[in-house]
């Protein structure tokens, strides 16, 4: 009995041991979880006490020149999305989207070599193909996807990729996905890209790649297509444009940078957004020679592990190409807009940013939280525009980023520029 009741004792003493070791882990790994949660509450306390910190309003209507804003009394202007044309809530992209719906179904719960290719997938890549002068088109949920995708699927160790310095954030990362020399030159600076060709080609690198944004969405400038299609010629070089912020409304007909820089049929390969001036919902592309495409479609990784475009995405993109071919009205419209609100608000003594076409419009004020507060104090005169600071743009060049649509009036456009105005005026920006 006593051997019995002492092997229990001695049991029970190697269970209580096991136990206070459980609980010494648990307060290790409960320390360390605090730690760094600790840690970034600080980094959060950091960017509310330097005015970075964002805050997200909360719209309760459907997207257009004017919105309602969650504790708002009032409708306010909206100048601050990308709704170019004005697309986003137009009835005809909102019929044809529920047209998709009821003959294609929700979604298709499949990437597209499996079984989320549609009739509709393909119609939009001909009519996106058709609208660009390309020779096919490979969708995917995001440009973000299609530039994560595409620098890793076509170069190597032997090539050499060359970015401009205020590329996109997708751009950034999607180059560091690939395993080609990497180089960077200065901002729209020819002379510093021509160096970089004229080493590239020294090295004996196979292929060379130049990569820009068409429209830089934080500067409102435009990539100096001609010059840059020149070099690449002279150097043996493919062009790579990103025209997120150009397609559908920049160029004569909204066919982009390519158009207004008069290089039409000399871009390889374009990526682009149904995101925004095309409706604005999801989507993006890749679109040009039908070997680029043919390849993306087996090896780019965005491609072949993320779901497919949603039907009713795709019917209502097939309404927005439909539109752009029957005329240049909206184009037109926002060409106004845009005029009329740089022409004034430089004539005011506003520092703007940006091509003088160009309906991002940054408003330049390098102090983080002047930003934030003209931004509030705007929203309070029912003018919505958001302040952008570090790390979106650099330090010391904080803004407000003016978006001009094809939607807004020519009231709308003048309501806007005299608010700036005389918050200008009350917080001494202007004198």
């Amino acid at each position: 009995m006593s051997v019995v009741f002492g092997r229990h004792t001695a049991l029970m003493r190697q269970a209580a041991r096991a136990s206070s070791r459980k609980w010494s882990q648990r307060q290790v790994r409960y320390a360390a979880t605090n730690n760094f949660l600790k840690y970034l509450e600080s980094e959060v306390a950091a960017m509310k006490e330097s005015g970075t910190y964002k805050k997200e309003r909360v719209i309760t209507s459907p997207q257009a020149s004017e919105v309602t804003v969650q504790g708002g009394s009032e409708p306010v202007l909206n100048f601050c999305a990308n709704n170019y044309l004005g697309l986003s809530n137009h009835p005809a992209l909102i019929e044809a989207a529920q047209k998709a719906l009821s003959t294609h179904g929700f979604g298709l719960s499949s990437v597209r070599f499996i079984c989320g290719t549609q009739d509709l997938h393909k119609q939009l890549e001909a009519e996106i193909s058709k609208f660009h002068g390309t020779e096919d088109t490979i969708l995917f949920p995001s440009c973000f996807d299609a530039n994560a995708g595409i620098f890793e699927a076509c170069l190597g160790p032997e090539d050499a990729v060359i970015s401009d310095s205020l590329n996109h954030a997708s751009i950034i990362d999607g180059i560091r996905l690939c395993k080609a020399q990497r180089y960077r030159y200065e901002h729209i600076d020819m002379n510093h890209l021509e160096d970089i060709l004229k080493e590239c080609v020294e090295k004996g690198t196979r292929h060379r790649m130049i990569v820009t944004d068409g429209v830089f969405s934080m500067d409102g400038d435009i990539a100096p297509l001609k010059e840059i299609c020149d070099l690449a010629d002279k150097y043996d070089a493919q062009v790579f444009v990103d025209e997120c912020h150009a397609t559908g409304f920049l160029g004569k007909t909204g066919r982009g940078t390519p158009e207004l820089c008069g290089v039409e049929g000399r871009i390889d390969i374009i990526n682009s957004t149904l995101g925004k001036a095309l409706g604005g919902a999801t989507g993006g592309y890749t679109t040009g020679p039908k070997e680029v495409i043919d390849l993306m479609r087996n090896k780019a990784r965005p491609y072949l592990f993320s779901n497919t475009l949603a039907p009713s995405v795709a019917g209502a993109s097939l309404e927005v190409f439909r539109m752009l071919s029957q005329g240049s009205d909206l184009v037109q419209k926002l060409q106004d807009n845009v005029k009329q609100f740089r022409t004034q608000m430089k004539a005011a003594g506003f520092t703007l940013s940006g091509h003088d076409s160009c309906p991002i419009v940054p408003v330049m004020l390098g102090d983080a939280r002047l930003a934030s507060e003209l931004a509030d104090s705007l929203l309070k005169r029912g003018i919505y525009v958001i302040g952008f600071s570090y790390p979106v743009v650099p330090k010391g060049k904080a803004r407000i980023r003016v978006q001009m649509s094809a939607a807004h009036s020519t009231e709308q456009v003048q309501r806007c520029i005299d608010a700036f105005i005389e918050e200008g005026k009350a917080k001494g920006i202007l004198k």
